[in-house]
Parts: structure tokens; C-alpha cells; sequence
């Protein structure tokens, strides 16, 4: 057997090791959590619409959990008047006390206000570290890409290819990092208004119910658990590769674009919160 044919067979083991294509249809990968009423399945299956109404809103959950990896969806959020409510999607290691979260959470708005989407990190129990940033775009009048990648460098949060948030590994100065716990791919549509909007100031206005989110092209590649242990730690997944261990020089001006412009809350400088600058954010990008 000539080098090209084990390269090639080695490069279907390592593709056989994690999830890499889109799946056909929302109920290959995921499954309904909370109120099945209120999730519609729409094109064969291939996109799905959740509900927000008084009686419920709802919620659905990837079959498998997750140690590193990417995973991304199209939301097109509520449009209109949608203060009070909130969509997430998220990852969870789904372990009480010591979980490990990845979180989106889209505020809704005051018809003519500019979406809010609030990113958090959790490691080992420990959150808390909230970041806001005004969407520069309308996101309930089309499909915007949200994702989340995952390595052993950092945790990136992405809108449409932009890095909105970076949270890098920095366990050589005794700081958290998300490792060792799968997670699996959570998303919710639900009443927040005691705090999602303006702080609670604005309120659901239930007239405009019922709300409707839309999601498509859900994508999840990583290492699923239960699955191959030696998938997390292998060097050759393309998520661990060398360019995905930092921004580009392009990712880092977005970045900083993003941060100039359209930060609104950053916990790092909440000095009412936190009078010690926490130890992460004086590690940088």
C-alpha cells in the first residue's frame, strides 16, 4: 500500500471521528426539550419555527454532547417590537456545580432599537463574565450565521464569520478553561423580561404574541462522547489546526472593529462587579 493510500485512509478515520456534514433534516441531531406545541418543523425538516406565547416558550437539545469541535446555525430572531423575550443557543456540559456553558443570548428590543446579543462563559461553575455587543445589522429580517469554536486554545463566538468574543486558554495562570467536560447544543425561546431588556425596564407586550424565531443549516463538527477517546486529544481535527489557534490578522481587525464600535457591557471593566480586574481579561486576546 503506496504513502497516498494511507494518507487517504488516514484522513476517513479522522473524518469517521467527529460529525462533518450538515445533517438532512433538525431531528438527525437534535431532539425537543420543552413543549413540542411550539416548535414547527418546516421545509421536510430542514429548518424549524419556535413559538413564544403567553401559556409557553420552548426549547430543543442536540442527541449527543460534545468535547471540542465547532458548532453554528442560521436564527433569524423575532422581528418587530420583541423586548422581554429571549432566544440562546448554547453549549452545556449539563453537570450541576461544576458545569461548563458556552452562551449566545439574543435580547430582544424595542421596535427600532438594535438587537443586543449577550455572550458568557462558564468553567468549572464559575460565570458571570457577561460581554454585549449591538448587533450592526437587522437579524429578524434574514438568516445570520452564529457560531461557536471550540479548541485547546480558545473559546470563539462568531456572527456571520465576525469574532465577537474570545476566551483563551490560560490554565498556566491558574485560570479556568472548558476541557474535559462534553457539552451538548442547547437553544431556547423564552420570557426574560425582568431582565432582558433596558435591565427589565421594558416588559413583554403580549399583544404582539405570538413571537416567532426561525433556525436552519444546524451544524455540529467535534468529538462526539460517548465516541473514540482519542478523538478530543488528536492534533489533526481541523479545529486544532495552526489556523485555528489564533485570529488572522483579518479576524483580529474585526475583532477589534467590533469592540470599538458595537460593545455595550463588558464585565472586565464593570468595576462595580468586579473592583479586581479579573485575571482572564489581563491575559488579552
Amino acid at each position: 500500500m503506496d504513502h497516498s493510500t494511507l494518507s487517504f485512509l488516514f484522513h476517513l478515520l479522522t473524518l469517521a471521528a467527529y460529525v462533518s456534514a450538515l445533517p438532512a433534516t433538525f431531528l438527525q441531531d437534535f431532539r425537543v426539550t420543552w413543549a413540542d406545541t411550539h416548535i414547527k418543523q418546516l421545509q421536510g425538516g430542514a429548518a424549524i419555527q419556535l413559538t413564544l406565547d403567553q401559556s409557553s416558550g420552548c426549547g430543543f437539545a442536540s442527541k449527543r454532547q460534545y468535547l471540542f469541535g465547532r458548532v453554528s446555525m442560521k436564527i433569524k430572531l423575532i422581528p418587530g417590537d420583541s423586548a422581554g423575550t429571549v432566544a440562546a443557543f448554547y453549549m452545556n456540559s449539563n453537570t450541576s456545580g461544576i458545569r461548563d456553558e458556552l452562551d449566545f443570548e439574543f435580547l430582544g428590543n424595542r421596535s427600532g432599537h438594535p438587537y443586543t446579543v449577550q455572550t458568557n462563559v462558564y468553567t468549572h461553575g464559575k460565570g458571570d463574565r457577561e460581554q454585549r455587543v449591538n448587533l450592526w445589522f437587522d437579524p429578524a429580517s434574514d438568516f445570520h450565521t452564529y457560531s461557536i469554536l471550540w479548541n485547546h486554545y480558545h473559546v470563539l463566538f462568531f456572527v456571520d464569520e465576525v469574532p465577537i468574543r474570545v476566551f483563551k486558554s490560560n490554565q498556566a495562570r491558574g485560570i479556568a478553561f472548558p476541557k474535559s467536560q462534553p457539552m451538548g447544543v442547547y437553544s431556547t425561546l423564552w420570557e426574560a423580561d425582568d431582565w432582558a431588556t433596558r435591565g427589565g425596564l421594558e416588559k413583554i407586550d403580549w399583544r404582539k404574541a405570538p413571537f416567532h424565531a426561525f433556525y436552519k443549516d444546524f451544524d455540529i463538527e467535534g468529538c462526539p462522547n460517548p465516541g473514540p477517546a482519542s478523538c478530543a486529544s488528536n492534533p489533526n481535527n481541523w479545529w486544532e489546526g495552526p489556523a485555528f489557534r489564533q485570529l488572522s490578522a483579518i479576524q483580529a481587525r474585526k475583532y477589534r472593529w467590533v469592540r470599538v464600535n458595537y460593545m455595550v457591557y463588558d464585565y472586565c471593566t464593570d468595576k462595580s462587579r468586579n473592583p479586581v480586574t479579573p485575571p482572564e481579561c489581563l491575559a488579552g486576546i
